[in-house]
């Protein structure tokens, strides 16, 4: 049975020492957060340069620190000496029941520390020694460097040596904590939280904001959304999210009843920019996240994504701009929100019959003249529901 977790990260490494050293810091207390969420057993956790160590024999171990954002891969291991003799006896052991008859073998082997042998000596006598192991047990062995049926990898550090056979595709990305808070504007549909959890990716701690429609959306939409936003919590345990839920509807009424009515989706979407500008100023983040995607929606041709923002005075991000909608589901089975966000919650009753698809970014501030739009926003913020996972 494997003893130790292997963990392996890929940005981290390219940093200064000490960032790396913070990083890794965050991403140790990330795994673990991780891993208890989980119900993984585990008896430490430990890093050399360049490596991360979950000492666990849980089966779980592995895909749930491979789900850490910062995590290349992971590999459970089976740990022995630093000697070459060592490696070479360990490795018939895995050897045993894995590589079976008419099946080829290759040894893939490397070192770092200071040892007396090169990383070819060490993969020979591996291979010497499940060749020998193969032929006791009346199989002809067969070695394949090229396409081999069975990889068994060694690596030799410098003060244990491990031995593995199986790798763990991790999610990749930094560390989140490590590039400070953003607000994110997230529905229940498709879109929103796939570009939440691409800035989470990123290392980005987030706020969500639920711009709540009623009258004119549904509690079923509500409740998406929060299903959607408990599943991205799932990825970043140990980072509780703070939720906004912010009265939009009255908003909406004012639009319907005093402004040109084709353009209330952009000028709702306006209105939604300025109240997370507010909720960023008040929790000292540094950006607003949406989940917009050029052209596939009315609101999101570059007309009205320009006009949204005129005048607007804060960074916006939009991690989807360039993605069809086929990747974005992709994207959405792949982090667990997809199932939540087709299930029925009824169309926003607000969005006109023939929506404004290019605005000018000058008109919009006009119609905001109409209706009194910083009451309306201090309004929205100021009831808020906020509320922790």
């Amino acid at each position: 049975m494997f003893d130790i977790i292997i963990v392996r990260y890929g940005e981290l490494a390219l940093k200064s020492t000490g960032v790396r050293n913070w990083y890794e810091k965050i991403l140790m207390s990330n795994i673990e957060a991780m891993l208890k969420q989980n119900g993984v057993s585990y008896s430490g956790i430990s890093r050399e340069w360049g490596r991360i160590f979950v000492h666990s024999s849980d089966p779980d171990a592995a895909r749930s620190a491979a789900d850490v954002f910062g995590v290349v891969s992971t590999s459970p291991a089976y740990t022995t000496d630093p000697t070459i003799e060592s490696a070479s006896k360990m490795c018939a052991t895995v050897a045993d029941g894995f590589v079976g008859p008419d099946e080829s073998f290759a040894i893939r082997a490397k070192r770092t520390g200071n040892h007396d042998f090169s990383s070819n000596d060490l993969a020979r006598k591996c291979g010497d020694a499940v060749w020998t192991m193969l032929e006791s047990k009346g199989i002809e062995p067969s070695v394949d460097l090229t396409n081999p049926d069975r990889e068994i990898f060694v690596e030799m550090r410098q003060n244990h040596a491990y031995v593995y056979t199986e790798t763990v595709d991790g999610v990749g990305g930094l560390p989140i904590g490590t590039q400070g808070k953003m607000v994110a504007l997230v529905s229940g549909g498709i879109d929103s939280p796939v570009a939440t959890w691409l800035l989470m990716k990123r290392g980005v701690e987030i706020v969500p904001i639920y711009c709540n429609n009623e009258p004119f959306s549904t509690e079923r939409a509500r409740q998406r959304t929060m299903d959607c936003i408990e599943q991205l919590q799932k990825w970043c345990p140990g980072h509780p999210l703070k939720i906004y839920e912010v009265p939009n509807g009255r908003n909406l009424e004012a639009f319907i009843d005093k402004c040109e009515r084709g353009k209330t989706c952009v000028l709702c979407k306006r209105t939604m920019y300025r109240i997370a500008f507010e909720i960023m100023k008040k929790e000292g983040a540094s950006g607003i996240v949406t989940g917009s995607s050029l052209g596939q929606v009315a609101s999101q041709t570059a007309a009205n994504m320009y006009a949204e923002i005129y005048g607007i005075c804060a960074p916006i991000y939009h991690p989807l701009i360039g993605l069809d909608k086929n990747e974005i589901i992709d994207i959405a089975k792949k982090i667990g929100t997809f199932d939540i966000s087709i299930m029925q919650a009824g169309s926003c009753l607000a969005v006109p019959e023939r929506p404004e698809v290019k605005a000018k970014s000058t008109s919009l501030p006009i119609e905001e003249e109409k209706v009194d739009i910083e009451n309306m926003v201090e309004y929205s913020v100021n009831n808020a529901r906020v509320s922790r996972l």
